[in-house]
């Protein structure tokens, strides 16, 4: 194992320097990502799991006054930012007689939060498919490229033999693997967190109608 690692970071010191620069890019595509992932796993996971708490805290009270203290407990949770801009607009009414508008004022401003909550968590994820698309070209670049400095070589060594082929091909297969490295987990994580601001969107939209009604009975 340990000679095995010696004998990677030697093929790594033995690269020339375009090679060098595609691993480069590549492994700051592949720490950009994981950062990324992380970050996503822990917001939409949240955003998620207190979300659907908060629902059922909502459908267990009537009052939207102590639906909105409550609120304070549930700071991760789409569902809650967007009662908290619907309710702050209902409190800011100066007149609520008028059902129409408070209706048309309540929705707006529901449907301002949820965008901005959407973005929120949309935000760096389409990075995640950018180097998914492009992390194994970049890589099969630098392949390409250490291939041909190889067979520069080979010619200059006037020797096609294994011991002389092999060390420059197996230097040169690094850039794809490392390209494939950075692009298999960012496409799962991509497909993965896509699903999931999908349902949250789709919940955000459920939940718009039932919040908007709920305070039109507390304006009869």
């Amino acid at each position: 194992m340990f000679a095995s690692n010696i004998g990677f970071f030697s093929m790594l010191y033995g690269s020339g320097p375009v090679v060098l620069f595609v691993l480069g890019v590549l492994l700051f595509f592949s720490v950009f990502s994981w950062t990324i992932i992380f970050m996503k796993a822990g917001a939409v996971g949240k955003a998620l799991s207190e979300s659907r708490d908060f629902l059922d805290y909502f459908f267990d009270v009537s009052s939207v006054d102590k639906v909105f203290s409550e609120t304070e407990n549930y700071r991760n949770a789409s569902l809650a930012r967007v009662f908290r801009a619907g309710y702050i607009e209902y409190r800011g009414l100066a007149d609520r007689n008028d059902k129409r508008m408070a209706e048309e004022r309540i929705s707006r401003a529901i449907g301002r939060e949820a965008n901005t909550e959407v973005k929120r968590l949309s935000r760096y994820v389409s990075f995640l498919a950018t180097v998914g698309n492009t992390a194994p070209f970049i890589g099969l670049f630098g392949t390409v490229w250490g291939i041909m400095n190889s067979f520069q070589s080979i010619g200059l060594a006037q020797s096609a033999s294994l011991a002389t082929v092999a060390p420059g091909i197996a230097e040169a297969l690094v850039a794809t693997a490392a390209g494939l490295a950075a692009a298999i987990p960012s496409v799962i994580a991509y497909n993965f967190f896509s699903q999931q601001i999908d349902t949250i969107e789709k919940d955000l939209e459920d939940f718009s109608g039932e919040y908007v009604k709920s305070f039109l009975n507390e304006l009869r």
